[in-house]
């Protein structure tokens, strides 16, 4: 998978803080930009550890006093606190230092997810790269599910059902997953770098 790196030649936009639609994310967020545990934030907030993790996986609200407190625990000002969580406008950014990276390299199949997992309720997405003559592993078990492939480089052949699609750079296909009756493989003779979306 060496031609990963090479086959990245965009750039991604630097950002101060990737933003998040909830309070939970937020919280998070910046707890661990500050290199901050659970406990220690708890601890300085007098909240428990357990109702910290479950504010910040939007289980739980926090009162307006357990907020003001889990706030200054953080450094931060209630205020600032709201107003980056109303300035988020549901907008993520995540860099590309924060992907998941998944190298399968006896698959010649490998992925840089851009959803961090706690952001994968509806949507998932990432960079495919698959190697000439391999084929993406297939999503089983899944019912009702949708899938967009983007062909950015190398080609792409979609067998469906009992369609089968050769994709060329451009080309994109939106489709119902079919686990059973699906493959989705390089036959060319280059890697082939591919946009996926789909939902959850």
């Amino acid at each position: 998978m060496a031609n990963i790196n090479q086959a990245l030649v965009f750039s991604v936009r630097p950002s101060e803080r990737p933003v998040g639609v909830n309070l939970g994310t937020l919280l998070r967020r910046i707890r661990k930009e500050k290199k901050l545990t659970l406990k220690a934030v708890a601890e300085k907030a007098g909240v428990s550890e357990g109702f910290l993790s479950q504010v910040e996986n939007s289980v739980k609200s926090p009162s307006l006093a357990s907020l003001k407190n889990i706030s200054a625990a953080l450094g931060l000002d209630t205020g600032e606190l709201l107003n980056q969580l109303k300035n988020s406008e549901g907008l993520f950014l995540i860099q590309k230092s924060e992907w998941d990276e998944v190298d399968l390299p006896h698959t010649g199949f490998a992925t840089r997810r851009f959803c961090p997992p706690d952001e994968r309720t509806a949507i998932d997405s990432a960079l495919l790269f698959i190697e000439p003559g391999k084929a993406i592993p297939v999503r089983k078990g899944l019912k009702n599910v949708q899938e967009v492939l983007c062909l950015l480089q190398g080609s792409l052949e979609l067998v469906h059902g009992e369609k089968v699609i050769r994709m060329v750079p451009g080309d994109a296909a939106h489709f119902w997953s079919d686990p059973e009756r699906q493959l989705v493989s390089n036959p060319g003779e280059e890697l082939a770098v591919v946009l996926w979306v789909g939902t959850m």
